[in-house]
């Protein structure tokens, strides 16, 4: 995965508006972190690669479009994506499904879908927590999607796991748009606080989540977020 090719022709550029729910389309993030990783995991950058849509989810990589590409372009986060989508479903009554995260986070999310977004049906599935799924794990998870037969698909089990098993099943999954947002179910259920739009606008929405969960967060702020930085320097002057 190159920088430089990645910010010029992959990275969603336009508004979130322009986003149709009505077109078949596999909606990804992208941050300093998951590009680090893709670049050591050659089927998460397909799965990233692939996308029909891929969000800029990150200030990094909004610097680098700046700096690379000449492009002022904004963060959509995955919390972005989600509410977007939600809306446009709640416009035309369409149906939405999660898959992933535990039975108690998926009943928040569906108790608060109820009452934010009355027009929505929705309905989800727990698949079970390990490193990988087996085929019978995938053939659950497949069925449960497939017999609401959503119009969103909004898929919770953490990055590059998320990603890659919407890659490797797609032609299988029936949703109109499938997007993988790790975790917004967690933040849409209450069970994890976001940080706060003053956060957020100064780009720094890391930092509160990074004081809060240093153990699980500290790799991709101290290690990934430098490797980046690094490789942003060095595609600018062509080393």
């Amino acid at each position: 995965m190159q920088l430089k090719d990645l910010v010029d022709n992959k990275v969603y550029t336009n508004p979130i508006s322009e986003i149709s729910i009505d077109n078949k389309s596999i909606i990804n993030t992208i941050n300093p972190h998951s590009y680090c990783e893709a670049k050591k995991d050659s089927e998460f950058t397909k799965a990233l690669l692939s996308s029909d849509v891929l969000l800029p989810d990150g200030s990094g990589i909004v610097l680098a479009s700046k700096i690379l590409s000449g492009k002022t372009i904004n963060k959509i986060a995955g919390a972005d994506i989600h509410q977007y989508l939600l809306e446009q479903a709640n416009l035309k009554g369409d149906k939405v499904f999660y898959l992933g995260a535990s039975e108690n986070t998926l009943q928040l999310i569906e108790k608060r879908i109820a009452k934010d977004y009355p027009n929505i049906s929705v309905s989800s599935y727990s698949p079970p927590y390990k490193p990988e799924f087996t085929s019978t794990d995938t053939s659950k998870m497949l069925a449960a999607v497939n017999s609401f037969n959503p119009k969103i698909l909004f898929v919770g089990m953490t990055a590059p796991k998320q990603e890659k098993w919407v890659y490797a099943n797609q032609t299988s999954i029936n949703a109109n748009i499938v997007t993988s947002i790790g975790a917004v179910f967690d933040f849409y259920a209450g069970t994890v606080k976001r940080s706060s739009p003053f956060w957020i606008k100064l780009g720094l929405e890391w930092l509160p989540r990074l004081v809060r969960e240093p153990k699980r967060l500290w790799k991709r702020n101290f290690v990934s977020t430098p490797l980046f930085l690094w490789d942003l320097l060095k595609t600018k002057c062509g080393i």
